[in-house]
């Protein structure tokens, strides 16, 4: 065997386990994964050295930086067969092609509990973009060779396709989801009028909407400034009623600095840090609308749904599908003709013209 050769080693166990139960790699294989294990972080852990956290940290967003976070936690949970441990210190160096494969089956072979695919096509390609990545900062750190590298990352994505989550939103829905909020006379009642109608006639996804300042809003032309992946900003516009209720809001808010939608105190007052109106969380804005939508009583929806909608209404309306593509941020065209509701008519409008005997 020559040093080009890659080593022999253990084969990893292949362990289905019952439905909801993640399968794990071994950690006894013959390249001492042992250490994946360890509890806690390794005495000898060197934070700036750590691709875990360098990857991480040359992430631009927040949203990204959770995003891949949790993606490599459940690749070294996975491996380590420990719910409690963190990707934070471990060996990701001491992964090699016969570890990443099998990882790449692990994610495709997890289900939940209703016996279905833990991860879509699509989720399993974010992990194993994420592992990619890390153990590219092993090779740039000096950790791993290059030849170990570009074997260990040389993973065929999966193929496979899913429809878009989430339902349409009735207006009946909407209209009582407003009428609780017009109906509070608190500042809530205004703000969350205002978040309703901005999710509604956007489409914006609700990290966008947690992220948007006073200053990104221009009552003149109705226009929203919006961030959205890798921090690319793009431009989205409101109607007309929308627009009211967001300046019905700011009339209470004030122009001060900040966010658009801060969280607001028991006592009616908004929330201040380093200055300015404190910005939401994404999960914030989530509970804003399910809280609404349970005191009109009506069935709970998600901030997805309200963009699914946004985009299904567009379509519907005639609107061109590179502005459709536009308006919510979508890197490919493709991903905006999955919402495209007008083929699915087609097909159970043909489907009706069958008449069974």
């Amino acid at each position: 065997m020559t040093e080009d050769e890659p080593q022999a080693s253990a084969p990893i166990p292949h362990r289905i386990h019952p439905a909801g139960t993640p399968a794990r790699l071994s950690p006894t294989d013959g390249r001492a994964l042992h250490d994946w294990g360890a509890p806690g972080l390794p005495a000898a852990y060197e934070p700036e050295r750590d691709p875990y956290r360098v990857y991480l940290d040359r992430l631009d967003s927040e949203q990204s930086r959770r995003t891949m976070r949790g993606c490599l936690d459940r690749i070294a949970r996975i491996i380590a067969m420990d719910d409690t441990v963190t990707g934070a210190g471990r060996p990701w160096w001491l992964l090699r092609y016969e570890h990443t494969t099998r990882i790449r089956a692990e994610l495709r072979a997890r289900t939940s509990e209703d016996g279905r695919p833990a991860y879509s096509p699509s989720s399993i390609n974010k992990h194993l973009v994420a592992l990619r990545q890390v153990l590219r900062e092993c090779w740039r750190l000096g950790l791993m060779t290059a030849e170990d590298y570009q074997r260990a990352v040389d993973l065929k994505s999966v193929e496979g396709a899913r429809l878009p989550r989430g339902h349409h939103i009735p207006d009946r829905s909407l209209g009582a989801a407003l009428a609780v909020c017009d109906a509070d006379p608190s500042p809530a009642g205004r703000r969350d009028a205002a978040l309703l109608a901005a999710l509604y006639t956007t489409g914006a996804r609700r990290g966008e909407i947690a992220g948007l300042a006073i200053g990104d809003y221009d009552p003149a032309e109705r226009s929203l400034r919006v961030r959205g992946k890798r921090d690319k900003e793009r431009l989205v516009f409101v109607t007309v009623e929308a627009a009211t209720r967001l300046d019905a809001w700011i009339a209470v808010r004030g122009r001060g600095p900040g966010a658009l939608f801060p969280p607001i105190s028991r006592v009616g007052r908004c929330r201040i840090r380093d200055g300015a109106l404190a910005h939401p969380t994404g999960q914030a804005i989530a509970g804003i609308l399910a809280r609404r939508l349970a005191q009109a009583g009506v069935p709970s929806h998600t901030p997805h749904d309200f963009r699914r909608t946004f985009i299904g209404e567009l379509l519907d309306a005639g609107v061109d599908l590179a502005t459709a593509q536009q308006l919510v941020g979508h890197a490919s065209p493709a991903t905006t003709a999955r919402y495209d509701r007008r083929p699915e008519r087609q097909r159970r409008d043909a489907v009706d013209r069958l008449r069974l005997p």
